[in-house]
């Protein structure tokens, strides 16, 4: 049975946030299949050193590393442009840049609000709006953003993160029924809690301790999600438009032993 269908191979991907975690992983999953990616954060140094890796790698793709801070509209158009400018078009973005911290909604500032709404949601409207413009000029493409259960069904302590991540859910949907006449899938994954560096230092928990074969637990890797990111950006997912995909594990339901 063929996988071509699975296949990144020659595609041109943008990846925003990429300089760790789910984002880092999935550039370096679609380089390992044979796409042109774009690295990007808000950091040159750290998207540099993500771009080496891949080449050091022996990664059939192509790799180009872009600083840029999806909260500024410029500096998003200036990322497109360069991926255009050094791969010849853009055929895939992966929305994955995003930020929060742990707080009451009481003690949440309204400065701290709008940095992670300017950062979750703010920066998913530039990068769509960006990428989308050229995708619909050229032939369509695919979105993908990344959102959380904490959009999906809300998590104490998360008041901001979660409303913006609701917000990319819901631009999902709409965004794709808008592009999908231009050939344009739009769709979103929502991951629960995954080992990346920003769980290791606020719950303590480290890839090296999650077993990838184990189905009965409440924690992923960012290989796991890398996976479903690549499906909705490959031809296997053609008829997949416009929906959320909930990576969490194992479900939180009510146990009882009545009947």
């Amino acid at each position: 049975m063929s996988t071509e269908q699975f296949s990144v191979a020659g595609k041109t991907v943008v990846v925003t946030g990429s300089s760790q975690g789910i984002g880092r992983v999935t550039a370096e999953r679609f380089a390992g299949d044979g796409a042109n990616v774009v690295v990007s954060s808000r950091s040159q140094e750290k998207v540099d050193e993500v771009a080496a890796g891949i080449r050091e790698s022996g990664a059939p793709g192509d790799v180009l590393a872009v600083e840029c801070d999806v909260r500024d509209r410029p500096a998003v158009e200036a990322l497109v442009e360069a991926t255009v400018e050094e791969f010849g078009g853009l055929d895939v973005l992966v929305n994955n840049a995003g930020a929060s911290f742990m707080a009451g909604f009481d003690d949440i500032s309204e400065n701290g609000w709008k940095t992670i709404v300017d950062i979750n949601l703010h920066g998913t409207f530039h990068c769509s709006q960006a990428a989308g413009a050229h995708m619909r000029e050229h032939g369509g493409g695919s979105i993908v953003n990344l959102a959380s259960v904490a959009g999906t069904d809300g998590s104490p302590y998360m008041s901001h993160y979660g409303a913006a991540k609701a917000g990319v859910v819901n631009l999902t949907t709409t965004l794709a029924y808008e592009w999908a006449g231009d050939d344009v899938r739009v769709n979103c994954v929502a991951p629960g809690f995954v080992a990346t560096p920003g769980v290791a230092s606020q719950m303590g928990v480290t890839a090296d301790e999650i077993d990838r074969h184990e189905v009965k637990r409440r924690i992923g890797l960012s290989e796991e999600i890398a996976d479903v990111v690549q499906f909705l950006a490959s031809d296997a997912s053609s008829y997949v438009v416009g929906e959320t995909i909930v990576a969490r594990g194992v479900p939180r339901i009510e146990e009882t032993t009545e009947i």
